[in-house]
């Protein structure tokens, strides 16, 4: 299911859209942030392009497959090849499907599915975070520097201080980094809120307690060669065993990279950046994503119609 354009090297770009919206209220992959109608997804991909990304892999639900093609594929026709990964409730072995459940298995899960259609050194991102094109170009030189046979793979990281949101909790990697600039373990951390105490986190027990807000966080800016389908499915068939039963319970890529992390042969560089991040959790952060892709565009770091 690939639309294919003259064949070029370069990574991948996949994009995890398969998510539903929850405390969003709705699909904020294909919501629109401009009165040209860009989604965020829009300047990931433009960035990515930028960059020299040839292919762009959506990670999305089966019946939003037309709707996708309807939005994307005209803009990206002649300047990048398209694919497809459906993330369905179902593509888990029978006896873990579970008729209650309405959410994806997490992206840990997304990540082992793109398998099929992913056989280059690609990136992977969240479909409602905007990263920034030095992000993009950053991640690219890294890729294209490894063979596809290597494991040495890459993130993006921000600060934490830089990534929360005014309007509820969210969802961060905490990252633990050695001196020289590797990854050593990632950490996800389910609520992460702001308060008039500066930032908090919620432990396992369920108690908040203050987080430096300067720690380095993963948004799920992901650089992969192909040797990172190796880890993760019998981690994954683990998991599903223990939360049997647990129809919010979500897998997830930091899961997967401290896998990697244990084994002798694989490193993940912390790649930096001085991009200015901003995502949608809430229907609340929309005015915030709103004002600041106006003043981009204002700014001509973007073109006011970015495919033409």
């Amino acid at each position: 299911m690939s639309t294919e354009i003259q064949e070029a090297k370069g990574p991948t770009l996949v994009i995890l859209a398969a998510g539903i919206g929850s405390r969003y209220g709705g699909l904020k992959q294909l919501d629109t942030f401009s009165p040209q109608g860009d989604t965020i997804i829009d300047f990931s991909i433009y960035d990515a392009i930028q960059a020299g990304f040839k292919k762009i892999v959506f990670i999305i639900r089966k019946n939003l497959l037309a709707e996708f093609k309807e939005v994307f594929e005209p803009k990206l026709r002649g300047k990048a090849a398209v694919d497809y990964v459906f993330q369905e409730l179902d593509r888990v072995p029978d006896e873990y499907v579970d008729p209650n459940r309405t959410k994806p298995w997490g992206t840990g899960h997304a990540l082992l599915l793109a398998k099929d259609v992913v056989k280059e050194n690609f990136a992977i991102i969240n479909a409602d975070d905007f990263y920034g094109r030095q992000s993009f170009i950053t991640m690219a030189n890294a890729l294209n520097k490894e063979s596809s046979d290597s494991y040495n793979f890459k993130m993006v990281a921000f600060q934490l201080k830089n990534t929360v949101s005014d309007h509820g909790y969210v969802s961060r990697g905490e990252c633990k980094v050695s001196k020289s600039g590797y990854l050593e373990e990632v950490t996800e951390r389910t609520h992460i809120e702001k308060s008039g105490e500066g930032i908090l986190v919620k432990t396992e027990e369920g108690l908040l307690e203050p987080i430096d807000p300067n720690t380095f966080v993963s948004m799920n800016f992901w650089g992969f060669t192909p040797k990172c389908f190796e880890f993760g499915w019998e981690l994954f068939y683990n998991f599903l065993e223990r939360s049997s039963g647990n129809i919010k319970a979500e897998f997830f890529i930091p899961t997967v990279v401290n896998e990697m992390l244990r084994s002798d042969n694989v490193k993940v560089e912390v790649l930096s950046t001085s991009e200015k991040w901003f995502g949608v959790t809430y229907k609340e952060d929309k005015i915030i994503a709103e004002k600041e892709i106006k003043k981009l565009k204002e700014n001509e770091i973007y073109p006011v119609n970015l495919w033409g």
